[in-house]
């Protein structure tokens, strides 16, 4: 069953968008409308690839005319990017890939008819980059009209030692941070004790061959390494059990010590994680100690990264999008930070900040691309917008 939105402005065409691979949903934008399909969850089984499919049949019929394009996410091998490029095929129309961090930013410029390029904090847990490797900790400038976008700056690069596998098992997180260091020697005495030998072992081979062992910027990931060095989450058996559990130690700490502060400017949280593995098994309130600081930190360093970005490209507006942004002591702080710079923050209201509400902004941005009369940026020609 689909239900509606409106939105403050009339979209710039109307455009059918296929949403994420994760908490998917579909939409439509047409005219000042927004009609939205049902939650179908993950992709993962036949029953929810299988809902989006009749989503997307519902969504046509409610359309008021043709729809002049298909949006999709980047990633050119999930199941909803399949289903957008053969919709388009069907109807004869363009189907427009959208890159999943630019997409979030491009929510809030829909939902709120922002005017303006906006700087935009994209944090998350994993999205396909221009360049093909995984990111998730993004600062992005965005044109007004939104299909013209540039990736100024991101959280500095782990690997994932083993691949998928490290963003189940923040052990394997926090491993790369010793490996980044430059204490891989480190890595079989802190954790061979609590996942064996073996693990240990091979884990620390693929960081040190970099076998297996693709780069991330992602913030999510992140987030499980400070758990991992703190020992409050070794293998998650829920979605974002590691980043819960240090959120609600980092809030302890921070309700008991409210003019807590940590000064920092890096995207590198490295020197931060390292201070962590110290207080590893040194009781409750040193675990909340440095989940505090680890908070504190990476909401300094974002935003005095967004604070200097939206000097050198004259705007006053920041908007965060992602599915870390559900972390209220992240957005709660870092939204004070950029406030307290004279800058104007804002955040996803009627839809969720993660990939809930995806398809919203994959729209918009299609049908900015379609109303410019011009396809989707190539890298190199994101590199060159100003």
């Amino acid at each position: 069953m689909i239900h509606s939105a409106r939105l403050p402005k009339a979209a710039p065409a109307r455009v059918l968008a296929c949403g994420a691979y994760l908490k998917n949903t579909a939409c439509l934008i047409d005219g000042q409308r927004v009609l939205w399909s049902a939650p179908h969850g993950d992709l993962v089984g036949a029953a929810n690839r299988e809902a989006l499919d009749d989503s997307v049949e519902e969504l046509l019929r409610a359309a008021s005319g043709p729809v002049q394009a298909v949006a999709h996410d980047l990633h050119p091998d999930i199941y909803s990017t399949h289903v957008a490029q053969a919709l388009a095929g069907r109807l004869g129309v363009r189907a427009i890939a959208v890159q999943h961090h630019h997409a979030h930013i491009a929510v809030v410029q829909a939902e709120q008819g922002v005017a303006g390029p906006v700087i935009g904090l994209a944090l998350d847990g994993v999205g396909l980059g221009d360049d093909g490797s995984a990111w998730g900790g993004e600062v992005l400038w965005v044109d007004s009209a939104a299909h013209r976008w540039r990736r100024l700056d991101h959280l500095v690069p782990l690997l994932l030692p083993g691949g998928d596998v490290a963003a189940r098992e923040p052990w394997r997180m926090a491993a790369a941070v010793l490996h980044r260091l430059g204490r891989t020697d480190e890595i079989e005495a802190r954790f061979a004790p609590v996942v064996g030998v073996v693990a240990a072992r091979v884990v620390r081979s693929l960081l040190e061959r970099q076998v297996n062992s693709p780069s991330t910027t992602s913030a999510g990931r992140w987030f499980d390494a400070a758990a991992g060095a703190l020992g409050l989450c070794v293998h998650q058996t829920v979605e974002a059990e590691a980043a819960i559990a240090l959120e609600q130690q980092a809030r302890m700490w921070l309700e008991a010590h409210p003019e807590f502060s940590v000064q920092w400017t890096s995207l590198d949280l490295a020197p931060l994680v390292a201070e962590l593995f110290a207080m590893a098994g040194q009781g409750v309130a040193s675990s909340a100690y440095g989940a505090a600081i680890f908070h504190l930190g990476l909401a300094a360093g974002l935003a005095h990264t967004a604070t200097e970005a939206a000097r050198a490209h004259g705007t006053r507006t920041v908007i965060l999008g992602g599915g870390c942004f559900l972390n209220q002591v992240l957005s709660e702080r870092l939204s004070a930070a950029l406030q307290g710079a004279s800058l104007v923050v804002l955040r996803p209201q009627s839809v969720s900040c993660g990939d809930a509400g995806l398809a919203l902004g994959q729209a918009w941005v299609a049908g900015c691309t379609i109303n410019a009369g011009q396809g989707m940026l190539s890298a190199e020609e994101t590199l060159s917008c100003a």
